[in-house]
Protein backbone atom coordinates (compact mmCIF):
# COMPACT_ATOMS: atom_id res chain seq x y z
CA UNK A 1 0.00 0.00 0.00
CA UNK A 2 1.39 3.10 -1.21
CA UNK A 3 0.95 5.91 2.05
CA UNK A 4 1.98 9.02 -0.39
CA UNK A 5 5.14 9.44 1.51
CA UNK A 6 7.60 9.79 -0.60
CA UNK A 7 9.97 12.16 -0.24
CA UNK A 8 8.71 13.54 3.46
CA UNK A 9 11.30 13.72 6.62
CA UNK A 10 11.08 12.29 9.52
CA UNK A 11 12.60 12.50 12.97
CA UNK A 12 12.04 9.00 15.35
CA UNK A 13 13.30 9.51 18.78
CA UNK A 14 14.38 7.03 20.94
CA UNK A 15 15.04 4.68 17.39
CA UNK A 16 17.71 2.55 17.75
CA UNK A 17 16.04 -0.91 19.12
CA UNK A 18 11.91 -1.86 19.64
CA UNK A 19 9.20 0.43 18.16
CA UNK A 20 11.12 3.44 17.37
CA UNK A 21 13.51 1.17 14.88
CA UNK A 22 10.29 -0.57 13.54
CA UNK A 23 8.83 3.14 13.29
CA UNK A 24 12.10 4.34 11.25
CA UNK A 25 12.09 1.32 9.30
CA UNK A 26 8.56 1.31 7.96
CA UNK A 27 9.06 4.74 7.24
CA UNK A 28 12.68 4.59 5.31
CA UNK A 29 10.26 1.99 3.25
CA UNK A 30 7.77 4.66 2.51
CA UNK A 31 10.52 6.88 0.77
CA UNK A 32 11.16 8.94 3.79
CA UNK A 33 13.84 10.60 4.66
CA UNK A 34 14.41 9.68 8.55
CA UNK A 35 16.23 11.04 10.93
CA UNK A 36 16.89 8.49 13.72
CA UNK A 37 18.65 9.18 17.61
CA UNK A 38 20.37 7.96 20.20
CA UNK A 39 23.13 8.27 22.95
CA UNK A 40 25.05 5.47 21.75
CA UNK A 41 26.94 5.76 18.15
CA UNK A 42 27.55 2.15 18.03
CA UNK A 43 23.83 1.65 18.27
CA UNK A 44 23.07 4.43 16.08
CA UNK A 45 25.12 2.83 12.86
CA UNK A 46 23.47 -0.75 13.81
CA UNK A 47 20.28 0.88 13.84
CA UNK A 48 21.08 3.09 10.75
CA UNK A 49 22.18 -0.31 9.04
CA UNK A 50 19.05 -2.61 9.14
CA UNK A 51 16.81 0.48 8.15
CA UNK A 52 18.94 1.01 5.02
CA UNK A 53 17.72 3.50 2.92
CA UNK A 54 18.02 7.59 3.50
CA UNK A 55 18.71 7.58 6.97
CA UNK A 56 20.26 9.90 9.27
CA UNK A 57 21.48 9.31 12.50
CA UNK A 58 21.88 11.59 14.76
CA UNK A 59 23.86 11.13 18.38
CA UNK A 60 21.50 13.30 20.86
CA UNK A 61 19.25 12.55 23.93
CA UNK A 62 16.17 14.49 23.59
CA UNK A 63 15.56 13.86 27.51
CA UNK A 64 17.91 16.70 27.72
CA UNK A 65 17.89 19.98 27.04
CA UNK A 66 20.87 20.36 25.93
CA UNK A 67 20.07 17.05 23.51
CA UNK A 68 17.44 18.06 22.23
CA UNK A 69 19.27 21.36 20.87
CA UNK A 70 21.96 19.31 19.31
CA UNK A 71 19.08 17.55 17.46
CA UNK A 72 17.30 20.72 16.85
CA UNK A 73 21.03 21.89 14.86
CA UNK A 74 21.33 18.77 13.11
CA UNK A 75 18.17 18.83 11.71
CA UNK A 76 16.22 22.48 12.40
CA UNK A 77 13.20 21.37 9.98
CA UNK A 78 10.86 18.31 9.76
CA UNK A 79 7.48 17.08 8.18
CA UNK A 80 6.67 14.61 10.59
CA UNK A 81 8.20 14.15 14.17
CA UNK A 82 7.80 10.51 15.70
CA UNK A 83 8.22 11.45 19.49
CA UNK A 84 8.64 7.55 20.86
CA UNK A 85 11.61 8.29 23.27
CA UNK A 86 10.74 6.33 26.64
CA UNK A 87 11.88 4.22 29.86
CA UNK A 88 9.63 2.68 32.31
CA UNK A 89 10.10 0.69 35.42
CA UNK A 90 8.27 -1.74 37.71
CA UNK A 91 8.60 -0.44 41.24
CA UNK A 92 6.52 0.42 44.36
CA UNK A 93 4.27 3.13 45.01
CA UNK A 94 5.83 4.08 48.42
CA UNK A 95 9.61 3.34 46.77
CA UNK A 96 9.20 6.03 43.96
CA UNK A 97 11.42 8.73 45.17
CA UNK A 98 11.05 12.37 43.93
CA UNK A 99 14.16 11.90 42.08
CA UNK A 100 12.57 8.66 40.39
CA UNK A 101 8.99 11.05 39.72
CA UNK A 102 11.33 14.26 37.67
CA UNK A 103 13.24 11.58 35.73
CA UNK A 104 10.65 9.86 34.41
CA UNK A 105 8.64 12.80 33.62
CA UNK A 106 11.94 14.59 32.13
CA UNK A 107 12.52 11.31 29.11
CA UNK A 108 8.66 10.64 28.98
CA UNK A 109 6.75 13.61 28.53
CA UNK A 110 9.60 16.70 28.58
CA UNK A 111 11.47 15.27 25.47
CA UNK A 112 8.68 15.38 23.19
CA UNK A 113 7.23 18.78 24.60
CA UNK A 114 10.87 20.25 23.71
CA UNK A 115 10.44 19.06 19.72
CA UNK A 116 7.22 20.04 19.16
CA UNK A 117 7.66 22.88 20.57
CA UNK A 118 10.31 23.63 18.20
CA UNK A 119 8.70 21.64 15.20
CA UNK A 120 5.11 22.47 15.29
CA UNK A 121 5.48 26.51 14.01
CA UNK A 122 7.40 25.31 10.81
CA UNK A 123 4.54 22.51 10.27
CA UNK A 124 1.83 25.28 10.67
CA UNK A 125 3.38 27.13 8.40
CA UNK A 126 4.31 25.30 5.60
CA UNK A 127 0.39 23.92 5.84
CA UNK A 128 1.55 20.20 6.47
CA UNK A 129 3.04 18.02 8.87
CA UNK A 130 2.79 15.10 11.80
CA UNK A 131 3.24 14.76 15.26
CA UNK A 132 2.97 11.66 16.86
CA UNK A 133 3.19 10.35 20.44
CA UNK A 134 4.18 6.67 21.22
CA UNK A 135 2.10 6.73 24.59
CA UNK A 136 0.67 3.40 25.63
CA UNK A 137 -2.66 1.99 27.21
CA UNK A 138 -1.29 2.78 30.69
CA UNK A 139 -2.52 6.38 29.92
CA UNK A 140 -5.76 5.33 30.37
CA UNK A 141 -5.37 2.16 32.87
CA UNK A 142 -2.48 3.35 35.16
CA UNK A 143 -0.96 -0.23 35.95
CA UNK A 144 -0.54 -0.78 39.43
CA UNK A 145 3.29 -1.80 39.20
CA UNK A 146 4.39 1.51 37.68
CA UNK A 147 2.13 4.19 38.55
CA UNK A 148 4.72 6.64 37.92
CA UNK A 149 5.20 5.22 34.14
CA UNK A 150 0.93 5.68 33.64
CA UNK A 151 1.32 9.05 34.86
CA UNK A 152 3.79 10.42 32.16
CA UNK A 153 1.59 8.20 29.07
CA UNK A 154 -1.30 10.02 30.52
CA UNK A 155 0.68 13.44 30.38
CA UNK A 156 1.63 12.47 26.59
CA UNK A 157 -2.20 12.14 25.51
CA UNK A 158 -2.71 15.53 27.08
CA UNK A 159 -0.02 17.52 25.46
CA UNK A 160 -0.92 15.67 22.17
CA UNK A 161 -5.20 16.57 22.07
CA UNK A 162 -4.24 19.87 23.30
CA UNK A 163 -1.51 20.79 20.63
CA UNK A 164 -3.98 19.03 18.19
CA UNK A 165 -6.19 22.03 18.99
CA UNK A 166 -4.17 24.44 17.72
CA UNK A 167 -3.83 22.98 13.98
CA UNK A 168 -7.39 23.92 13.40
CA UNK A 169 -8.02 24.98 9.02
CA UNK A 170 -4.45 23.37 8.76
CA UNK A 171 -2.87 20.45 6.76
CA UNK A 172 -1.37 19.70 10.41
CA UNK A 173 -2.35 16.60 12.54
CA UNK A 174 -0.98 15.65 15.91
CA UNK A 175 -2.25 12.13 17.40
CA UNK A 176 -1.45 9.88 20.12
CA UNK A 177 -0.67 6.22 19.36
CA UNK A 178 -1.46 3.56 22.32
CA UNK A 179 0.71 0.29 22.16
CA UNK A 180 -0.02 -2.40 24.65
CA UNK A 181 3.22 -4.58 26.17
CA UNK A 182 5.12 -4.87 22.98
CA UNK A 183 7.91 -7.42 22.31
CA UNK A 184 11.75 -6.02 23.00
CA UNK A 185 14.29 -7.12 24.96
CA UNK A 186 13.74 -4.74 27.80
CA UNK A 187 9.91 -6.23 27.91
CA UNK A 188 11.13 -9.86 28.29
CA UNK A 189 13.58 -8.77 31.23
CA UNK A 190 10.29 -6.75 32.90
CA UNK A 191 7.82 -10.28 32.76
CA UNK A 192 10.40 -11.79 34.43
CA UNK A 193 10.86 -9.06 37.26
CA UNK A 194 6.57 -8.94 38.02
CA UNK A 195 5.77 -12.83 37.57
CA UNK A 196 5.88 -15.30 40.60
CA UNK A 197 7.85 -18.08 38.04
CA UNK A 198 10.89 -16.42 37.20
CA UNK A 199 12.94 -19.49 35.84
CA UNK A 200 10.04 -20.35 34.03
CA UNK A 201 10.26 -20.89 29.73
CA UNK A 202 9.43 -17.61 28.30
CA UNK A 203 6.70 -18.54 26.64
CA UNK A 204 5.13 -19.78 30.19
CA UNK A 205 6.07 -16.38 31.69
CA UNK A 206 4.34 -14.03 29.08
CA UNK A 207 1.55 -16.38 29.67
CA UNK A 208 1.66 -16.03 33.76
CA UNK A 209 2.06 -12.07 32.82
CA UNK A 210 -1.12 -11.41 30.57
CA UNK A 211 -3.51 -14.29 32.88
CA UNK A 212 -2.61 -12.49 36.06
CA UNK A 213 -1.67 -8.59 35.33
CA UNK A 214 -3.04 -8.23 32.01
CA UNK A 215 -5.99 -9.92 32.20
CA UNK A 216 -8.60 -7.98 29.80
CA UNK A 217 -6.46 -8.47 26.88
CA UNK A 218 -8.36 -9.56 24.19
CA UNK A 219 -5.34 -11.49 22.18
CA UNK A 220 -2.93 -12.23 25.52
CA UNK A 221 0.19 -12.43 23.77
CA UNK A 222 2.73 -10.00 23.08
CA UNK A 223 2.24 -6.80 20.43
CA UNK A 224 4.97 -7.17 17.57
CA UNK A 225 6.96 -3.51 17.21
CA UNK A 226 5.98 -4.00 13.51
CA UNK A 227 2.02 -3.76 14.47
CA UNK A 228 2.60 -0.26 16.38
CA UNK A 229 5.33 0.97 13.52
CA UNK A 230 2.15 -0.01 10.88
CA UNK A 231 -0.27 1.92 12.36
CA UNK A 232 2.43 4.78 13.25
CA UNK A 233 3.09 4.78 9.32
CA UNK A 234 -0.52 5.01 8.33
CA UNK A 235 -1.24 8.29 10.94
CA UNK A 236 2.12 9.69 9.52
CA UNK A 237 0.44 9.82 6.05
CA UNK A 238 -1.69 11.98 4.05
CA UNK A 239 -3.91 9.60 3.60
CA UNK A 240 -4.96 10.39 7.78
CA UNK A 241 -5.32 13.58 7.00
CA UNK A 242 -9.04 13.44 8.63
CA UNK A 243 -7.39 12.01 12.01
CA UNK A 244 -6.33 14.72 14.67
CA UNK A 245 -6.77 14.69 17.94
CA UNK A 246 -7.01 11.45 18.53
CA UNK A 247 -5.53 8.13 21.00
CA UNK A 248 -5.63 5.31 17.88
CA UNK A 249 -5.11 1.92 20.45
CA UNK A 250 -2.53 -0.82 19.12
CA UNK A 251 -3.07 -2.71 22.25
CA UNK A 252 -4.59 -6.05 22.64
CA UNK A 253 -8.03 -4.96 23.29
CA UNK A 254 -6.85 -4.08 26.63
CA UNK A 255 -9.15 -0.92 26.93
CA UNK A 256 -12.34 -2.33 27.75
CA UNK A 257 -14.56 0.46 26.41
CA UNK A 258 -16.24 1.19 22.80
CA UNK A 259 -14.21 4.65 22.65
Amino acid sequence: MDLKLMGKSAIVTGSTAGIGLAIARRLAEEGVAVTITGRSQAKLDTAAAQIGGAVNPVLADPATADGAAALIAAVPHTDILVNNLGIYEAKDFADISDADWHHIFEVNVVSGARLARHYFPGMINRDWGRILFIASESGLLPPAEMIHYGMTKSAQLAISRGLAEHTRGTGVTVNSVLPGPTRSEGIVDFIRSVVDNKDAPEAEREAEFFTRMRPLSLIRRLIEADEVAAMTAYLASPLAAATNGAALRVEGGMVPTIA
